[in-house]
């Protein structure tokens, strides 16, 4: 029974433990999906920075380059304008490095045409994880080409100053153009260097969330794969218990309605006698008649209080929980002999004892079932003919169990009636017992996990063992 409930908890156990599993695994899937989406969304947002980055410092040299040919004002007012972005993001990315999350950052980023809406992804992408190896590179792309727009900056300054001072020749103009060349140049190097470092940092993370998503996946299915093929286990074994159920509840009907039937049959019949005599004596005038018949009423008496007697062994054995407690077998038999004593010619009968094992783990109502109709019936079916009646009763330890012998030189039993003798009303004479003895003594050997055996020979004897395991697995 212990045995039966671990397992059932242990079945139950394992459901809940893969249902925590596919629970667990969908909300760590969403908060890495949610997670990574975030970093995706981040990275969108600094390739949109770039782009702005880059637009701002090609306009600021197509202006500056405008503005030493041509010597117009509003270029270099232009030039200034544009050169703005790249610088704002510069200001920004060391106000970051220096002090972290501020206003002043926020609104370098601002000025450089971020959307203010992506501010907070790229100062966390920024603060988390500049560590990050595709970050980390991006960084670094990023300071050096500030420094070349820190250069920029600088040449426009100098060519504004050789056009206002008119000290500007046709060769500073062709100097100045091919440094603003290289300046762009190497800008646009870097630029595309940055660009590339974010796009390969966003495939990893895109190829690391699919295989993510992947094994998360194959985690759930699996999962619920166990869990529906256990449901289904559990569904079938509950149906195969049920029908098991059913079949012992029609066996269980079947035999009460043959015991209620037999039972209210066997309860009217000394009822019936008893009145048949009663009646006979009130017109009998012969002493000794009148005693033959009351001997008569005594037996019948006598049948009903041993019919009653295993009626109510009969329902305590089906009803009463078992309890594995110590029992001296000793005692046992000795309180068992005591009340068999009012047995008919059982003064006549030696009965022997050898407790060889005494002390035993098993249940005592049970033991005294068993031990009470086997004693009974060697007193009821003793041989009266032969001149030394015995029983037998012995007591030991065979390997891993108990065993109690309990032998007899009564009339037996004949050989086509030894299959039958365990049966519910099966009685060799209905006059002796209730035919219930042997089958309430079966049953209660058999809820304690024991064994009984009977060898017999007609007009010699029988001999019946129960065997009772010396442990209870649990």
């Amino acid at each position: 029974m212990f045995q039966e409930f671990y397992f059932r908890n242990l079945r139950f156990t394992n459901g809940y433990i893969l249902l925590l599993i596919v629970f667990s695994s969908c909300a760590l899937l969403i908060c890495i999906n949610l997670f990574t989406i975030k970093i995706l969304s981040a990275n969108r947002a600094y390739i949109n920075g770039e782009s702005n980055y880059s637009k701002g410092q090609k306009d600021a040299s197509r202006f500056l380059i405008h503005y030493l040919f041509t010597k117009d004002n509003h270029k270099w007012k232009l030039f200034q304008e544009e050169l703005k972005v790249p610088q704002s993001a510069g200001i920004a990315r060391e106000t970051l490095v220096r002090f972290g999350d501020n206003e002043i950052a926020r609104k370098a980023f601002v000025t450089g045409r971020n959307h203010p809406e992506d501010l907070d992804d790229i100062i966390w992408l920024f603060e988390n994880f500049k560590q990050v190896s595709f970050l980390s590179k991006a960084i670094i792309e990023w300071e050096q080409a500030d420094k070349l727009i820190v250069k920029l900056s600088a040449l426009g300054k100098e060519i504004n100053n050789k056009i206002n001072n008119n000290n500007l020749s046709p060769d500073d103009q062709k100097k100045y153009l091919q440094k603003i060349g290289s300046l762009s140049d190497e800008l646009t190097i870097n630029e595309h260097n940055f660009l590339n470092t974010i796009g390969e940092g966003t495939r990893k993370i895109k190829n690391s969330l699919i295989i993510t998503n992947i094994v998360f996946t194959l985690i759930i299915v699996c999962s619920v794969s166990f869990y529906y093929s256990m449901m289904v286990k559990r569904l079938l074994a509950s149906k195969k218990e049920t029908e098991i159920k059913n079949e012992n509840l029609i066996l269980v009907n079947h035999e009460l309605d043959r015991f209620v039937y037999s039972a209210s049959h066997d309860l009217r019949s000394p009822i019936t006698s008893l009145k048949g005599l009663i009646e006979i004596t009130q017109f009998e005038d012969n002493i000794d008649q009148i005693r033959e018949y009351l001997t008569l009423m005594q037996e019948s008496l006598a049948r009903q209080d041993q019919f009653i007697s295993d009626i109510i062994d009969y329902s305590k054995n089906k009803r009463k929980e078992i309890i594995i407690e110590p029992v001296s077998l000793h005692e046992l038999i000795d309180e068992t002999i005591s009340q068999l004593m009012h047995f008919e010619n059982v003064s006549q009968i030696e009965i022997t004892k050898e407790i060889l094992a005494d002390k035993i783990q098993s249940d005592r109502l049970r033991l005294n079932i068993i031990i009470s109709n086997l004693l009974s019936n060697a007193i009821k079916y003793a041989d009266n003919s032969k001149q030394q009646m015995f029983i037998s009763i012995k007591t030991y330890i065979d390997n891993d169990l108990y065993k109690i012998e309990i032998a007899d030189n009564g009339i037996g039993i004949k050989e086509e009636f030894i299959d039958h003798i365990f049966e519910m009303y099966f009685g060799t004479n209905k006059n002796k017992g209730s035919g219930l003895g042997l089958y309430i003594a079966k049953e209660a050997v058999e809820i304690i996990k024991g064994n009984i055996y009977v060898s017999s020979e007609s007009n010699i004897g029988s001999k019946f063992i129960v065997t009772i395991p010396r442990s209870y697995g649990i």
